[in-house]
């Protein structure tokens, strides 16, 4: 109860069974309930939460377990309305052993919106006692809490039965009894406020505020005068409590990031509350990896723990030896290694700095307590749910009072609201650092661009608050040089998302060995996005369903420099050719993959210079919250726009916008230089599809082979090309199309006019035919088989690096 508090307070006296035996005029406004009404009925008319319990004492009981004597509960109005407050009870004694119960009540309302816990302010409340006294129509007292002494100095006895002057007798004592005389006979109940300044017998004199209401009974007439004393300074001082703890609701858990959590909390107790705060967190919790440490759990090695937040009333926090983010040092005799090891909070009102003691332990640690006047500690533990999060230590310095219980009752208050954004910031933290584990070991570690590209990435996940996204790029080679270029964007962030990327990422590469043109591959992947989504909706504990992607796939052919294109609710590429003109081509954008809206997807087919950029992105790169696309695009142009730059460096300045600010959403980068094979490096030849094209596809392969000094690869090629030609001899009719291209490995191609793929099964020992892919596949390196605008091509590759040693 605070001093301003008092004149809006409502009491009541009741006795060991919880009946009503005196009433005051501020109850009656509170509840509605006049004192003839009440008084001589029970108290659970007003206060349900006393029906509880079969006695005053019992329910006292029973609020000291859930946390103190004071708290918040609701009363019932005459009206039958439930309102809020704030009930305090105090305990008061008389002549031969007799008890009463003083209970306070504050209307508290709609909670306040600092959001300080009711419960919370009462326990540090009652930690700092309210000294109440109730006299009878003679001024004499009646009844008295234990508390009074220590405000006052009189006894118990010295004071029971006898009056005001008599047990203090002084000017000021009589101006205080004329004043109780003025209540009595105006038969008022309205509570008055005198403050003064009353004698202790415990050191220095202090302010006390005194609030006196006159107490009826059953006909309404004064039965005599509570006397309520709060020490003020005491009452500041609470005040200044609470007002932490207000902070604190809109200070603490600002961000998942457990080492800025961590400094919130030392900045928040520092300097209201303590003059130095240091805030060490378990070291897995700041990187979200390694198990939890449980409490109790802890042997004789104590958890390793590294300094997370830390405040000071000085400049530069001269007083922590170390710095945010390196490991502390605990001495294994200290408070801290009893707190670790036990979990309970520890409170040192004094230090002691007795050389040979714990702190000798640490010299730097020892330093500091002795340099800085470091004369009163609390340690608290962070732990939520068992586990141990790590601990904070409250100290004080310059200010001379040392740490009392009701100032750790509030540490350990601010320390576990702490707790449960740490606790909330740690789990994101482990399913952030698993995502983006997750995510980079999906993402190709080498780019394979052959000599069709040269190729370079980036990839910045968006900041800690929203976590790793589904972006991904891909560059998968394919046959005849040709390259596939992939960059996609999942829609959500977290380890579903990045699992679900995977899932597309091993599907996009399925289905490009399956050497589908772009628009039917993003097609063939729509409906696979759409099956997996409905497959998950099956299973929906499972939480990895793809509920919307973007994807743009290109491939680009070396021989013809071709580009052909599609995407799929994509931003389009930016090209940029050798003299540095930059284009956005205007590519249809088609609709996002899993919508099932039946679009269909339209390529675009470019013919490229050789040296050409092609950068693939995701839309974080291209979009933020100061500025639409059409800026990003231009700014990512401008950026690239120096082509006799290395791509290293290029991909550099594209990200540099995002990577100096944390950025909304995950951003990938896809960079890649055109290359061209040179007429010399390809040989292909028309052939009639006659008795003679076996033997004159076998004769002209060689030569070729020959001219390129390939001679040790002629007997493995000459077979390859004779099983190939011999089955579009079979399965087709007209002309066809042998080709042979020497880049990092030997590739040969035979195009026929059928549009079947070659059925891939074992022959039987009865089949005449069906060996002769069998063969290709034991003698290449790969094959297969690719639909072509007029037909098919069947193609086989072959080492290079055969040949030597040969």
């Amino acid at each position: 109860m605070h001093a301003s508090d008092m004149s809006d307070t409502a009491f009541a006296l009741l006795d060991e069974q919880g009946t009503v035996v005196a009433w005051t005029q501020a109850a009656e406004h509170l509840v509605g309930y006049s004192a003839d009404e009440v008084v001589g009925r029970s108290a659970a008319l007003v206060l349900p939460c006393l029906g509880e319990a079969p006695t005053m004492s019992a329910h006292v009981e029973q609020c000291r377990a859930r946390n103190g004597w004071s708290g918040a509960t609701a009363v019932r109005h005459r009206d039958g309305r439930m309102l809020d407050v704030g009930l305090r009870i105090s305990l008061v004694r008389g002549q031969d052993g007799a008890v009463r119960w003083l209970a306070s009540a504050t209307d508290i309302g709609v909670p306040s919106g600092d959001a300080v816990n009711v419960l919370v302010q009462g326990a540090i409340l009652d930690r700092a006692p309210i000294g109440v006294v109730v006299r009878d129509l003679e001024l004499r007292c009646t009844w008295v809490n234990d508390a009074m002494e220590s405000h006052d100095g009189i006894s118990r006895d010295r004071r029971l039965g006898f009056g005001i002057t008599d047990a203090w007798p002084s000017v000021e004592t009589e101006a205080t009894e004329a004043m109780m005389r003025r209540v009595l006979r105006s038969g008022s109940t309205k509570v008055h406020e005198y403050r003064t300044w009353l004698p202790t017998s415990r050191g220095e004199e202090r302010p006390y505020a005194v609030s006196f209401s006159c107490l009826q009974g059953a006909d309404g007439r004064a039965l005599g005068v509570c006397t309520i004393c709060v020490d003020v300074a005491e009452s500041q001082r609470e005040r200044e409590r609470l007002a932490v703890l207000g902070e604190a609701g809109t200070r603490l858990g600002s961000t998942l990031d457990v080492m800025q959590t961590g400094q919130e909390l030392a900045e928040l107790a520092v300097p209201q509350f303590a003059d130095y705060v240091a805030v060490d967190l378990e070291q897995s919790v700041p990187f979200g990896e390694g198990p939890p440490i449980h409490i109790g759990s802890i042997g004789e090695r104590l958890p390793v723990l590294r300094r997370a937040g830390v405040a000071s009333i000085h400049q530069g926090v001269p007083e922590s030896p170390w710095v945010r983010g390196e490991r502390t040092l605990v001495p294994p005799a200290s408070p801290v290694a009893e707190v670790l090891r036990t979990g309970k909070s520890r409170l040192e009102p004094k230090v002691d700095a007795t050389p040979g003691g714990w702190i000798d332990q640490s010299p730097a640690l020892a330093q500091s307590i002795r340099e800085h006047d470091i004369h009163s500690v609390m340690v608290v533990a962070i732990r939520a749910r068992c586990v141990l999060l790590g601990m904070a230590v409250f100290i004080r310095t310059r200010n001379p009072m040392p740490f009392q219980e009701a100032d750790l009752l509030l540490a350990e208050e601010l320390v576990s609201r702490a707790a449960v954004s740490l606790d909330k910031a740690r789990q994101y933290c482990r399913e952030h650092t698993a995502a983006l584990a997750l995510q980079r070991n999906l993402l190709p570690h080498r780019l394979r661009g052959g000599a069709a590209v040269e190729a370079a990435s980036r990839y910045q996940p968006a900041d800690i608050d929203r976590g790793v996204g589904g972006d991904w790029f891909d560059v998968i080679p394919l046959s005849g040089a040709r390259v596939a270029l992939v960059v996609g964007d999942v829609v959500g962030h977290g380890i579903n998302a990045a699992a679900a990327m995977g899932r597309l990422r091993t599907a996009i590469r399925t289905l490009a060995d399956m050497e589908l043109p772009p628009d039917e591959l993003l097609a063939r992947l729509d409906d696979t996005v759409q099956r997996l989504a409905e497959a998950d909706a099956d299973a929906p504990d499972q939480g990895t369903a793809v509920v919307g992607a973007t994807c743009l796939y290109a491939v680009y052919d070396p021989v013809t420099r071709r580009c052909t294109m599609a995407a799929a609710g994509h931003p389009p590429p930016a090209i940029i050719d050798p003299q540095g003109k930059v284009t956005f081509p205007d590519l249809p954008t088609g609709v996002p993959l899993g919508i099932g809206l039946g679009v269909f997807f339209e390529a675009m087919e470019l013919e490229l210079p050789e040296g050409s950029l092609i950068a693939l992105y995701t839309d974080g790169l291209i979009e933020t919250r100061d500025h639409d696309i059409e800026h990003g695009m231009h700014r990512l142009g401008t950026a690239l726009a120096q082509p006799e730059l290395s791509l290293e460096e290029l991909c550099t300045r594209a990200m540099a916008p995002v990577e100096d600010q944390a950025a909304c959403d995950d951003t990938s980068l896809l960079l890649v230089r055109t290359r061209t094979l040179s007429p010399a490096q390809v040989a292909s030849w028309t052939l009639a599809s006659d008795g003679t094209v076996l033997h004159r596809a076998q004769n002209l392969a060689a030569g070729q082979l020959a001219a390129w000094g390939l001679e040790a690869l002629e007997g493995s090629m000459k077979l390859i090309v004779s099983e190939l030609v011999t089955n579009a001899v079979r399965h087709s009719d007209g002309p066809i199309r042998l080709r042979l291209i020497q880049h990092e490995v030997l590739t040969v191609e035979v195009s026929d006019a059928d549009i079947c793929p070659p059925p891939m099964r074992s022959a039987r020992p009865v089949d005449e035919h069906g060996r002769g892919l069998a063969m290709v596949a034991q003698l290449s390196r790969r094959w297969g088989t690719r639909p072509a605008q007029d037909g098919k091509v069947l193609w086989a590759e072959a080492d290079l690096a055969h040949t030597s040693g040969r």
